[in-house]
């Protein structure tokens, strides 16, 4: 049978379908959905790789935990940020929270471990009773996060400089030496890290974990299915608010002191983690895991940029470009995953 000229084009311009194997069809959606993720590892490894031809020692334990050490105030800030944005909110209230911990600590902390310890649990009671009251006036209110949290961080940022206006205090050297203490060759903060890792894997099958996620993907199917919006918003930012705390503990153990806005060099930071990692800034789609390691392909920037020898201005740039891969990435894979639904 001889086709027309009209038939030949009509089937040229018609759409081949591709009609792949299931198994086929359901690998494409999973490397689709982790693709941020995965672009997160490709980061880390080329930057490693190249921090390890220029530097001697990178793949080594002592490597591991400097560059641990150095990445675990924002770790432990972009955990809670993490919860946030699963939820799909976002916390600024943060930057607020670590300074006021660090000048608490910096102004309270003695040799007396007793007293060091209890002024430690008020800290991290007070990270969390902040956000849990961000929470709540989020819900009773309807107010936006962005907001609410911006006037929390202002109202911290200013409680903190009334007990310390400057750089200063002191922490018991006790306390800064926790950084350092090893364990079968391996300091804390690599098994604090371990330990995230294993908190996660157990709060992501919680109540709690799955009604945080659910609410991101989608709040008002949540909502009929009898989740609690308010009891969410209140754990999820009183849990950030808790982590914030956390950072802002073992931040002191590398500073020796305390400082009324240094918490400010860690909102957007720990935003920029999360995301680079795979969160969604949406909501509902992410891992610790990927925010984990998208701390620390912001923190080896900075050591590679040293190494180089170049400018440190050059340093949010290479974030920046980083950023805006991850994004790129986040975006192929949302508009997948709503592809495959329709």
């Amino acid at each position: 049978m001889v086709m027309s000229v009209e038939q030949t084009v009509e089937m040229a311009q018609r759409p081949t379908e591709t009609k792949l194997p299931k198994p086929a069809i359901e690998l494409r959606g999973r490397l689709l959905d982790r693709a941020p993720f995965l672009v997160a590892c490709l980061m880390l490894a080329l930057i490693v790789g190249i921090y390890g031809s220029l530097q001697s020692g990178v793949f080594s334990l002592d490597e591991l935990n400097l560059d641990t050490a150095a990445a675990m105030t924002l770790m432990l800030a972009a955990t809670g940020q993490t919860i946030v944005l699963l939820r799909g909110g976002i916390d600024l209230s943060i930057g607020g929270m670590i300074g006021l911990g660090t000048v608490i600590a910096a102004t309270r902390f003695t040799d007396d471990a007793s007293t060091t310890a209890l002024w430690a649990l008020i800290i991290l009671a007070l990270g969390f009773s902040i956000g849990a009251l961000n929470g709540l006036l989020i819900s009773l209110l309807r107010l936006q996060p962005f907001l609410v949290t911006l006037a929390t961080w202002s109202i911290l940022n200013g409680v903190a400089m009334i007990i310390l206006p400057t750089d200063g205090g002191s922490i018991p050297s006790w306390w800064v030496g926790f950084a350092s203490a090893q364990l079968l060759g391996l300091t804390s903060p690599v098994w604090m890290l371990l330990a995230l890792l294993l908190l996660w894997w157990w709060f992501r099958a919680t109540r709690v974990g799955i009604a945080i996620q659910a609410t991101g993907s989608n709040e008002k199917s949540a909502f009929l299915s009898g989740v609690s919006i308010a009891r969410v918003n209140l754990v999820t930012y009183g849990l950030s608010g808790l982590f914030a705390a956390g950072a802002a503990l073992f931040l002191v153990t590398q500073t020796g002191a305390g400082s009324p806005t240094i918490g400010k060099d860690y909102i957007l930071p720990s935003v920029a983690a999360a995301v680079i990692g795979g969160v969604s800034l949406f909501g509902g789609r992410g891992h610790l895991a990927g925010t984990l390691i998208g701390a620390f392909v912001l923190t080896l920037i900075g050591n590679l940029v040293f190494v180089l020898h170049v400018s440190s201005y050059w340093q949010p740039v290479a974030s920046g470009v980083i950023l805006l891969l991850s994004v790129l990435a986040s975006s192929v894979a949302e508009k997948a995953a709503r592809n495959r639904v329709q």
